[in-house]
């Protein structure tokens, strides 16, 4: 099925706005095994949106327009797609009775301007827009189905898992759901994962489609088969990649560590505290953000200053002197500091040069010492991770959830990245 966007407005031409939007709307095609074969993003101007729609209904079976539904005068695309397929505006009754029941329980009037997103293309049929004033709208352009949905994000949002979604499954009922599984990987970069699977799976089956997206704490193995008759064979799929990788695996879907970190804590009913330095209490910061994480988060130190590690932590100042504030003896009574002045089961403490400055021979710049634990047993770690400030923080504090998560999980084996990012103990 060939699908295309028109995205409009000047904002979107001129920079002001970023265009998630489209984004948006391929990810909700994709599990339907639809993709968009086409984009084009057009200004407030009533000819060339005219035009523009004329052109990609020739080639399109689906166009979805974006944008211009609003009330004031730059909201075109109800008398452009009216003009485009040679039909009067006309005031459609459900449209002004959606208008007027979503202004009515805020509080306000109906109006002339708000009374514009009633007038449609004569004969449209409407798409229901559940939380926004603009109705949705649709009707045939030659041999093409346009559908016509706002700007607002939130708004498309609902649309397209309530109502456009829907709308396509039962237009085009051949269509066969796409089974798509997403691990998000800690520690283990996308060229060792691929090598170590065609190492381990040399023989890949063709129905299943590997992928990767990179990023950063984390990087997105994607594994995608289509129809049902694909299902046992994805699941053994993805049970044969997990029986590889699978300890590097900290999250599935659409939930990243802090949400899988939050929830398994919760589920054991253990909690943790941490000690930060080098990340300034983002891994607090990556916790406290997940909805429920007061079940198993009750207090964070972020100590960056000698001093405060003294203060507050109880970290001796002879030690601070002696072995400096990247040490292993600096972080395991961080550790035990962050424990001692909390109830919390377990604890996970760093101290690192974050660079560009302040690097050394001994610890240059990108050295981070971790320890993590429960009382009476705790672990220490020096890696290396060489590489700008705000990648440094990001992959240390997700490093401290993750050294946690495999303790709580019984991992014996070691991650790679302790041997791979070894640093200069």
């Amino acid at each position: 099925m060939n699908i295309q966007l028109l995205m409009t407005g000047n904002e979107l031409m001129s920079g002001v706005t970023v265009d998630s939007n489209s984004a948006m709307i391929a990810q909700a095609l994709s599990p339907l095994g639809l993709a968009v074969h086409a984009r084009s993003t057009i200004g407030d101007d009533k000819g060339l949106l005219v035009s523009e729609l004329q052109r990609l209904a020739t080639t399109a079976d689906v166009l979805i327009v974006n944008g211009g539904l609003g009330p004031t005068v730059d909201d075109l695309t109800a008398e452009a797609l009216a003009k485009a397929a040679g039909l009067p505006l006309a005031e459609h009754p459900d449209a002004l009775t959606h208008v007027t029941q979503w202004l009515a329980t805020r509080g306000v009037p109906l109006n002339a301007a708000n009374r514009k997103q009633a007038m449609l293309p004569a004969d449209c049929e409407l798409v229901d827009n559940p939380v926004g004033s603009a109705p949705g709208f649709r009707l045939m352009l030659g041999q093409c189905l346009v559908i016509c949905t706002p700007g607002v994000p939130s708004e498309l949002r609902r649309m397209l898992a309530d109502s456009i979604i829907p709308l396509l499954q039962s237009r085009f009922p051949g269509i066969e759901p796409v089974l798509e599984t997403r691990l998000h990987v800690f520690g283990m970069g996308e060229s060792g994962i691929q090598q170590l699977l065609n190492d381990t799976f040399p023989e890949w089956p063709d129905a299943i489609e590997l992928g990767f997206r990179a990023g950063l704490p984390t990087l997105e193995v994607k594994l995608r088969s289509h129809g049902h008759a694909s299902r046992h064979l994805h699941e053994q799929w993805k049970q044969k990649v997990l029986s590889v990788i699978g300890d590097h695996v900290v999250a599935e879907g659409d939930d990243s560590i802090a949400k899988a970190f939050v929830r398994l804590l919760t589920e054991r009913q253990l909690t943790v505290t941490t000690a930060e330095s080098c990340t300034g209490g983002l891994m607090a910061a990556m916790i406290t953000e997940v909805p429920g994480a007061s079940a198993m988060f009750e207090a964070g130190f972020v100590t960056y200053s000698n001093a405060m590690k003294t203060e507050l932590l109880g970290v001796d100042p002879m030690t601070l002197e002696k072995e400096g504030a990247v040490s292993e003896s600096v972080v395991r009574q961080m550790a035990e500091g962050a424990l001692a002045h909390s109830s919390a089961d377990y604890a996970v403490a760093v101290s690192g040069i974050a660079g560009p400055d302040g690097g050394t021979e001994a610890k240059p710049a990108g050295t981070v010492w971790i320890a993590w634990g429960k009382r009476g047993d705790i672990k220490t770690r020096c890696l290396l991770f060489p590489l700008g400030r705000r990648n440094f923080q990001s992959l240390v504090a997700a490093l401290g959830l993750d050294v946690i998560r495999r303790d709580i999980m019984g991992i014996i084996s070691e991650p790679r990245y302790f041997r791979e990012r070894k640093g200069k103990a």
